[in-house]
């Protein structure tokens, strides 16, 4: 799989000894208990997943994309430089070019030496700044975020006061006064299950369940927060666009409910920018312990 332009830093330095035998011992601990299992090869890699925090304003998104620097490009190289060879990322939410994560969740299988610790240590140690990796955790053997996760909550931002450079790097400046009081009301027009077509692309169903939608303020900080199983693309931002509108009273809440009524017209939700949006929180269905046979179906929080 193609790796990212600009993702890495400098090669780290040979670890201590001590360091390395821990690793061997942690490789031989978990080929032992491999072995128990004359269904698993002892070289077979340990599946693993972990939450993972970027900045997104110099990344042209999650998904690898040949010749450009995306998330997952830079997971993967990072990876490669400390185990066999590049192996996939998977991701529970493939972020846009520009929108930024607390929160995302990642999937990933590994099969060098180092144990959990020393592996967060080592990748912390070669990542670029505007990526951290935290909280890494043997998973079960199929897992994968995009279809574990129960629902997905993204955060937009809005700076409604005058222009603050620093502010503005991961929040939509709005000179304008905003009525977040219209934009609360207007919001709750989205919750429940509709075609949201004309708010999101790149998916046969356009049907989606929004479980949740609060517009909150703090002093000039304005805040959306949307919840749902999952989103079609672009969908947040629009529905934010729309409500935006709503805010400076361009539009009224008839115009959400429209555009839901009738998801084939002609209106199509304005775009917010992407550096407002920010993938807050994954909550995944509870995992099976490794082994113990459970289907999984449970949430973890």
């Amino acid at each position: 799989m193609p790796s990212s332009a600009g993702g890495g830093a400098e090669h780290p330095r040979r670890a201590h000894p001590k360091v390395r035998e821990r690793g061997r011992r942690g490789a031989n601990a978990r080929k032992s208990q491999q072995g128990a299992d004359p269904g698993v090869r002892e070289d077979a890699p340990t599946r693993y997943r972990a939450t993972v925090e970027y900045d997104g304003t110099d990344f042209a998104g999650f998904q690898v994309n040949p010749g450009k620097r995306t998330v997952q490009g830079v997971l993967e190289d990072a990876l490669a430089r400390l185990g066999d060879g590049v192996r996939r990322v998977d991701g529970a939410g493939r972020t846009d070019a520009g929108v930024h994560a607390t929160g995302q969740v990642i999937g990933f299988s590994y099969a060098g030496r180092l144990e959990v610790t020393e592996l967060g240590a080592a990748l912390a140690a070669i990542l670029p700044r505007d990526v951290a990796v935290r909280d890494i955790r043997p998973a079960v053997e199929r897992f994968n975020p995009r279809y574990a996760a129960r629902y997905r909550e993204y955060r937009y931002t809005i700076w409604n006061g005058p222009q603050s450079p620093l502010r503005e790097r991961m929040a939509f400046g709005v000179r304008e006064p905003l009525d977040t009081g219209a934009m609360a009301r207007a919001a709750s027009a989205f919750i429940g299950r509709h075609d949201f077509r004309a708010f999101g692309a790149g998916d046969r169903d356009p049907v989606r369940t929004v479980t949740a939608i609060r517009v909150g303020r703090s002093g000039r900080n304005v805040t959306i927060d949307v919840r749902a199983e999952s989103f079609l693309r672009g969908q947040v931002r629009r529905m934010v666009g729309l409500l935006l509108e709503v805010g400076l009273g361009q539009r009224d809440t008839d115009a959400v409910r429209a555009a839901l009524a009738d998801p084939g017209s002609a209106m199509k939700a304005p775009v917010a920018p992407a550096k407002g949006l920010c993938l807050r929180h994954v909550a995944l269905k509870r995992m099976p312990r490794i082994g113990d046979g459970t289907n999984g179906e449970r949430e973890q929080r």
